[in-house]
Order: C-alpha cells, then structure tokens, then sequence
C-alpha cells in the first residue's frame, strides 16, 4: 500500500458517514462493481433495486438458490487444497465436479429452507420429521415427464455423489455447509429410486451429516453403509 493511499484512508477515518457516502459516489461515476453492469447496461445499485422489489417473490428465492452455489464456489472449493475443478456437463444433476487426484466428486449445492426468512424446522415440512431438525427441498427447479411418464423432478439416487447444504438461513454465513453422501439420503415413499422432495438435516455435525466437506469425501469412499436409503429408512432417525 502506497503512502499516497495510506494518507487518504486515515482522511476518510476523520469523515462522517454521510461524507463517506459523497466520496463514494464520486468514485462509482468511473469505477463499476462488477462486470455485469457492463453486459446489462445498468449500475449494480438499480440491479439491486430491481431484485428487491420481488423480495417475498420467485425472483429473490432463486437468487439466494444461485447465491448458494456461488458461496460453495468461493467460500468451499476455492480454499481446498488439492483439488481441482472440472466443467460439469450442463446435461448432469449436480452443480460441481471435483477432483482431487483420487477420483472425482459430484455435488449438488442445494440452500436450506426457509419460509418467511426464518430457517424451517424439519417437523414444518412433514409432521413425522424430527423437530430438532432443519430441513432441505432438493427437487430439481423444473419438472417434466420422462418417456414412461414418471415425474422427472425428483433427483435418482446416483446422479451425485454429495449433498452440500448452505445453511445460511439458520447460521446467517453464506459460508457454512452441511454435507451428506447422497445415497445415506432419504428415499421418496413411493419411488425408491428416487430422492425424496424434502431431507430432514442435522442442527450439529453426527454420523450421517458432516460440516466438513472432505471429511464427506471420506466417508463417501469408504463406501459404508449406514443404511441402504433405496431399501429401507434408518429405524428412528425419520419418525
């Protein structure tokens, strides 16, 4: 850091906040934010402007849905060591490759839910769900029919490897996840083979859910089975 800035940062530790403010303005008539100003024409302050306008609408609960995945990029894979990212298939159900030498790693990042901005208890999305725990939707944005009619919504058990949950709305830190091996997830009550639309997530670190993404890494190659999800629940754990 030069002198030259050193002395204009002590300056603006002398000023109000309101004088603060008028020398940020003046900068921001030749300094943009963030590149997408320039591909959308527009300033970064009327594009927030635009998101709030819908915020207990559809738009503002799929930007926190891309914010998600965003803080998975910079908060989780950016400060792995070892690992590398590869371009995932746009026709794929997960949303990061990972590679570590060993093998590759899918991930689906999914936010947890909320209503009303406060972070939903497992209990509020189905009655037999444990109330001491949170819980995630992890159906797919879009549905459709496959070509035996089945609902194409729900995510099949071996599309992704892990689960990655941000758990902002309980922790109020985009950088906080919780992880899980996606075949130890719960099964939909009438297609096995399918994940279920709601998952039940542990409040602290257990056996199945882990806040640590390596240590999921972990136990997704050791291949345990703490139960077989396609088959049959775990006794006790769901209600």
């Amino acid at each position: 850091m030069s002198d030259r800035v050193k002395e204009l940062l002590a300056l603006l530790e002398q000023c109000s906040v309101e004088q603060r403010k008028a020398v940020f303005a003046e900068l921001r008539k030749s300094i943009s934010i963030h590149p997408v100003e320039s591909s959308l024409k527009t300033s970064a302050e009327i594009i927030l402007h635009a998101i709030s306008k819908d915020e207990k609408g559809l738009t503002f609960r799929m930007l926190r849905g891309v914010i998600a995945e965003a803080a998975f990029e910079l908060e989780v894979v950016a400060q792995l060591k070892h690992w590398s990212a590869l371009v995932a298939p746009s026709d794929k159900a997960y949303d990061y490759l990972l590679d570590d030498g060993q093998g590759s790693v899918s991930v689906q990042v999914k936010l947890q839910r909320s209503k009303e901005f406060k972070p939903m208890t497992a209990r509020q999305a189905n009655r037999k769900f444990p109330e001491d725990m949170w819980v995630v939707e992890t159906q797919k944005t879009r549905g459709g029919k496959g070509v035996d009619d089945t609902d194409t919504r729900p995510y099949r058990f071996g599309e992704f490897d892990i689960l990655a949950v941000a758990m902002q709305p309980s922790t109020g830190d985009w950088s906080k996840f919780m992880y899980c091996v996606s075949t130890w997830l719960r099964p939909d009550a009438s297609h096995r083979s399918c994940i279920n639309k709601f998952q039940p997530v542990a409040m602290q670190p257990n056996d199945i859910w882990t806040d640590n993404f390596e240590e999921c890494v972990r136990r997704l190659r050791s291949k345990e089975t703490k139960y077989n999800s396609v088959v049959s629940d775990p006794p006790g754990l769901f209600g």
